[in-house]
């Protein structure tokens, strides 16, 4: 097999270039982003959509940054050669720019992420150029911003209007001068994603964006079928139904162990013939 080189933000750019589609996955742990790396995943994201996924809560906003932190920590020691991106959550960048960067810091030193992503527009651009400034990459995030949900309210497609495809297209536009090298277009009309892909020089990764992004991005669990949510998505394409195998697998597991089927024979180990354990002080010395 051919040694991969490390992805950098000027091979993301270049395969944007080159027309080179750009593959994107959640990873939240060890194995995950080891399995997604050995795929082929050129950049793996440490969403904190791992607040609905691994955490349990119905949105992202609860997400801090040191949940963020603690996962980061699992994916990169398992990333070689992918680009990990971890998410700021919610509340952690609207603030001064020095909390913002030291927040940023904190994924890039402690976390060993070689970039962070923001959700929002021109209104976050400040940041987005006080991070470029210090070093740190930073990948935007437009269209549907989960961590804006209750505002936004509810999963709507963005962009189905002439204002609202504007604003995002200015947005990205506004992004891309701050210095963002990539931005992600989650749940936008497949032309308005053609025509800001078009119109920045930046990689686009969409996710319910239609094909025209130079990327995908798709949540681990949800491609595999491993996600606790049973709702199937539209923009989700299941490659597999894992969580089905697991929870069958785990049946047999109980239903063996009540009927003590397991652990059979192979499972076993027994001392020599020649071995004598007293237990308890009983038996002959």
């Amino acid at each position: 097999m051919e040694t991969r080189k490390p992805i950098t933000t000027a091979r993301l750019r270049k395969m944007k270039e080159e027309k080179s589609p750009i593959s994107v996955v959640t990873a939240y742990d060890y194995p995950s982003a080891m399995l997604a790396e050995q795929a082929g995943v050129e950049v793996l994201l440490v969403g904190d959509s791992l607040g609905n996924v691994v955490l349990g809560y119905d949105t992202t906003v609860p997400v801090t940054l040191d949940d963020i932190l603690h996962h980061t920590k699992a994916v990169t020691r398992a990333a070689k050669t992918s680009f990990v991106v971890a998410d700021l959550p919610f509340a952690t960048y609207h603030g001064s720019l020095d909390q913002t960067l030291r927040n940023a810091a904190r994924l890039m030193q402690e976390g060993l992420a070689k970039a962070v992503k923001l959700e929002g527009g021109a209104e976050i651009a400040p940041a987005v150029q006080a991070l470029v400034r210090a070093g740190i990459p930073v990948m935007a995030h437009l269209g549907l911003t989960p961590q804006s949900i209750h505002q936004i309210g509810g999963f709507k497609v963005q962009g189905k209007t002439n204002e609202q495809a504007k604003k995002l297209l200015d947005d990205a536009r506004a992004l891309e001068e701050a210095g963002a090298f990539s931005v992600v277009l989650e749940l936008v009309t497949d032309e308005l994603a053609r025509e800001v892909t078009d119109a920045i020089s930046i990689p686009t990764i969409g996710i319910g964006a239609g094909a025209s992004c130079d990327g995908q991005v798709l949540v681990f669990h949800d491609l595999l079928g491993f996600a606790a949510d049973t709702q199937p998505k539209r923009m989700v394409k299941e490659y597999a139904a894992v969580g089905s195998m697991i929870r069958g697998a785990l049946q047999q597991y109980v239903q063996e162990v009540k009927s003590r089927q397991f652990p059979a024979e192979q499972h076993t180990f027994h001392r020599p013939e020649d071995v004598a354990v007293h237990l308890y002080g009983g038996g002959n010395s």
